[in-house]
């Protein structure tokens, strides 16, 4: 990381002589999320007076995004504060009593966390079947063995085999495959269904990256994730007190919500002095010292620099407004960074750091909550896991756009309900939730109950229990069948019991019925094996409600939040986070030029005005970079994005810590 020695040591210094002049340097932070807010606190808190945090939507948080239905509060971003030793947001929470209402059941210490720790996760097929619970815990076993060892091609510097294509995914579903199919004790029915399972996992593991498949996620780099020791836990009131907690300190004119930015022209110093439309918003004027004429009879500073100073950055915004500054926090996402770093940034950015945007990943997940009248899931169940069967000898989890909703992974139950109601929530990655946020939410609560319909039809009872549910106490050829003492949960006896079992294609060998099967009133025996029934709950409703997010489309994050995707590492987030000019190298990327005349360094929507593209000293750090994808052990993650926020802040500080302790 480029480091800057004090200034203050020399008289002739351009950052002295332009701090003593002004009293304060300019800080433009962009974007109000947990880094915005993080870096603009901590600068404040360190006597900072001329902070400005420009944030594109209409409120402030980011990716923390909480909605209040009713007396609930559901997250459609981050949920979850990961761990809790050391972790700046859990203490935070805590520290303000954000937790009391945690329950014990809102505690997860599970690598994967669900909504409640209480009852069991559902593992469902698409043929309505109910997976043993000890097959569900062999195959957890024997998957999380193998995740094991995932992290250790980093952490112990194992060397990636060609066969794993340095994939995640690709190393994970071959290795798990290969003991699946090497056990001797499981029967070919059991591995068949271990191995449908491999695809829902990593769908799983998939929304957790939010990736659009584990084989997009980098081998190599995996272990160095680094996850805070500790319970995982919900905020019952909502994660965006977080974020509320943090703006707290924060002058409300500090922030300017609906302020978009176009494009940050660094490098490019400016003696066009401070006008009318950059001054302070709201009452109150925090780039003036406590009173109206400044402490100790001070005069009040100029309203501008010296005719010889120029700024180092000018950000331009949407409605055209230029903001001078000294140094500019640019906090936007990953996604951001992405489709826009050839027109935000002016220059263009060094080639390296361009060469870091394009190899780390980010993606999209997306969650579908649901509300139903009355839960139609028992309440031991804490998820309804989708399995398809179809997947056992599948390589990719990539689907075409009709059949998106085959990347939902599973449904987890809201809990308590006596807070939540009766709501799932459901998880989709990648492409296919792309294509799911382009669909209404009559389209996508219609396709969600069909799926729910079909894994849930027979809520998990055996097919011998819905056999004999059909079968009347009449005897065939000396054969006494028992029923039950009571029909099984199942609503509808299915379509093969109407007349139309003999069709093709609906006999399996593994049936416990042995070849006997019952049509309407009469037992039939036959020696050619016995009926697979067809499943399908139709009595379960349609929810009431449906919430969903869309951050993939979401003009100002397009995604979720980063991965080291295949062919990246933590280096590309290093680069991702050094601060510009590099002291270094001035290069930049192919393209881009610094040479670019006054009159186009502005976008042609918005005027032309008066830029000196003269240069003056080289000033350090003027575009700093934070966010969550610029953390290189906690990226994905809110704490990740919290510190990165105050490691970009400490940087201002540290350089200006001799000047502001020689007074201003």
């Amino acid at each position: 990381m480029q480091s800057c020695e004090s200034s203050g040591d020399s008289a002739n210094d351009p950052l002295s002589r332009g701090l003593r002049r002004r009293g304060q340097p300019r800080v433009v932070v962009i974007g109000a999320g947990l880094a915005g807010l993080a870096a603009a606190k901590a600068l404040l808190e360190q006597g900072f007076t001329d902070v400005t945090v420009l944030e594109a939507s209409t409120c402030i948080g980011g990716r923390v995004q909480s909605v209040k239905l009713g007396h609930a509060t559901f997250e459609l971003g981050a949920t979850w504060i990961h761990g809790s030793h050391g972790n700046p947001i859990y203490h935070l929470a805590e520290a303000n009593g954000l937790l009391e209402e945690t329950t014990d059941g809102e505690r997860s210490v599970g690598r994967i966390s669900l909504y409640s720790k209480n009852g069991v996760a559902c593992y469902l097929t698409n043929r309505g079947h109910r997976i043993p619970k000890d097959v569900v815990e062999e195959f957890s076993d024997l998957y999380n063995e193998v995740y094991n060892l995932t992290q250790e091609f980093f952490r112990h510097g194992k060397p990636v085999n060609a066969e794993s294509q340095n994939s995640v995914g690709v190393f994970t579903r071959e290795e798990v495959r290969n003991r699946i199919r090497d056990d001797p004790d499981d029967p070919e029915a059991t591995k068949c269904l271990k191995l449908a399972m491999i695809q829902q996992y990593l769908k799983v593991e998939s929304c957790e990256s939010s990736s659009h498949s584990m084989d997009d996620v980098s081998l190599s780099a995996f272990g160095e994730w680094t996850e805070i020791p500790g319970a995982h836990h919900i905020i019952p009131s909502g994660f965006i007190r977080v974020v509320e907690l943090l703006a707290e300190g924060i002058p409300a004119h500090v922030i300017q919500l609906g302020k978009p930015v176009r494009c940050v022209h660094w490098d490019q110093a400016s003696a066009r002095p401070r006008g009318p439309e950059i001054e302070p918003r709201g009452e109150g004027d925090h780039n003036l010292d406590a009173g109206e004429g400044g402490q100790g009879g001070e005069e009040p500073r100029g309203d501008g620099r010296d005719e010889d100073e120029q700024w180092p950055v000018l950000v331009e915004c949407e409605d055209c407004e230029v903001i001078p500054a000294d140094h500019v926090i640019v906090t936007v996402s990953l996604g951001v960074l992405k489709r826009q770093y050839t027109s935000f940034f002016r220059p263009g950015l060094p080639t390296e750091k361009v060469a870091a945007i394009h190899r780390l990943g980010i993606g999209t997940t997306d969650k579908i909550f649901l509300e139903f009248e009355e839960p139609f899931w028992g309440p031991e169940c804490n998820s309804i896991q989708f399995v398809w069967e179809d997947e056992a000898e599948s390589g990719t989890l990539t689907y075409p756009p009709e059949l998106w909703y085959r990347k939902i992974c599973g449904f987890d139950v809201l809990y308590p309900p006596e807070r939540y109601g009766h709501v799932l929530s459901g998880w989709i990655c990648g492409e296919e939730a792309l294509v799911m946020e382009k669909c209404d939410d009559e389209a996508v609560a219609e396709i969600c109950t069909e799926m729910l319909r079909q894994f849930t039809g027979n809520r998990g009872t055996q097919r011998d229990e819905l056999f004999c549910w059909a079968v009347r106490r009449e005897a065939l050829k000396g054969q006494q069948l028992e029923p039950p003492a009571s029909p099984p949960l199942f609503l509808r006896p299915p379509a093969c019991w109407r007349g139309l079992a003999l069709q093709p294609g609906r006999w399996s060998a593994s049936c416990p019925l042995r070849g006997v099967l019952c049509v309407q009133l009469f037992i039939i025996f036959l020696p050619l094996g016995s009926c697979d029934f067809p499943t399908g709950n139709p009595n379960i409703p349609k929810p009431r409600r449906i919430l969903r997010s869309a951050w993939g489309s979401n003009p100002y994050f397009r995604g979720s939040y980063s991965y080291t995707q295949v062919g990246s590492s933590g280096a590309d987030v290093e680069k991702l986070a050094k601060p510009l000019p590099y002291t270094e190298s001035s290069k930049l990327a192919q393209g881009s030029s610094s040479k670019q005349q006054p009159g186009h360094l502005l976008s042609s929507k918005c005027s032309e005005q008066s830029l000196d593209p003269n240069r003056g000293s080289i000033k350090p750090m003027q575009v700093l970079f934070s966010g969550e994808a610029t953390h290189r052990k906690y990226y994905s993650t809110t704490h990740g994005a919290l510190l990165s926020g105050q490691r970009e802040a400490a940087r201002l500080i540290e350089m200006y810590q001799d000047l502001f302790q020689q007074g201003t």
